[in-house]
C-alpha cells in the first residue's frame, strides 16, 4: 500500500466561512459526499479542513539553528489559490492515489488537489 498527502487547494478568494474557534466545523455537502464514500472505503487515514491563511505565523529563523527567530503574522506567499486541508490517504498506487483525488471537490469546484507521497516511517 502506498500513503499520499492529498493537499487540498482552494481559490483565495472563496475560502469557506470564518471558523468559529471551540465550534466544529461542518463540511460542504460535496465533501460530505466524498466522505461517505472514501472512509467506508479504507481510504482517508486522517484529515482536517484549516483555517483561514491570515491566521497564520510564519516563521524564519537568521543565522542558522539558534539564530534569531522573525515571526510574521499571516501566510509566507500572497497566492490566488491557499491550502484549505489535507487528508492522508493509504491506497494501492499512484493510479488509485489520482481516482481518489479527482473525487475530492476542490479538483472540480475551482481549486486543485495536489497529490505527495509521504515519506516511509
Amino acid at each position: 500500500m502506498a500513503v499520499y498527502a492529498a493537499l487540498l487547494y482552494l481559490p483565495a478568494d472563496e475560502y469557506f466561512e470564518t471558523p468559529v474557534p471551540g465550534v466544529a466545523h461542518k463540511p460542504s455537502e460535496s465533501f460530505q459526499q466524498f466522505m461517505a464514500e472514501a472512509i467506508p472505503a479504507g481510504v482517508i487515514k486522517s484529515g482536517e479542513a484549516l483555517y483561514q491563511p491570515e491566521m497564520s505565523t510564519t516563521i524564519t529563523v537568521t543565522g542558522g539553528k539558534g539564530g534569531d527567530a522573525i515571526v510574521t503574522d499571516g501566510p509566507y506567499a500572497e497566492a490566488k489559490e491557499v491550502l484549505g486541508g489535507y487528508f492522508i490517504i493509504e491506497v494501492a498506487d499512484l493510479d488509485e492515489a489520482i481516482k481518489w483525488a479527482a473525487k475530492m471537490p476542490p479538483a472540480f469546484e475551482g481549486g486543485k488537489v495536489e497529490l505527495r507521497p509521504v515519506l516511509a516511517r
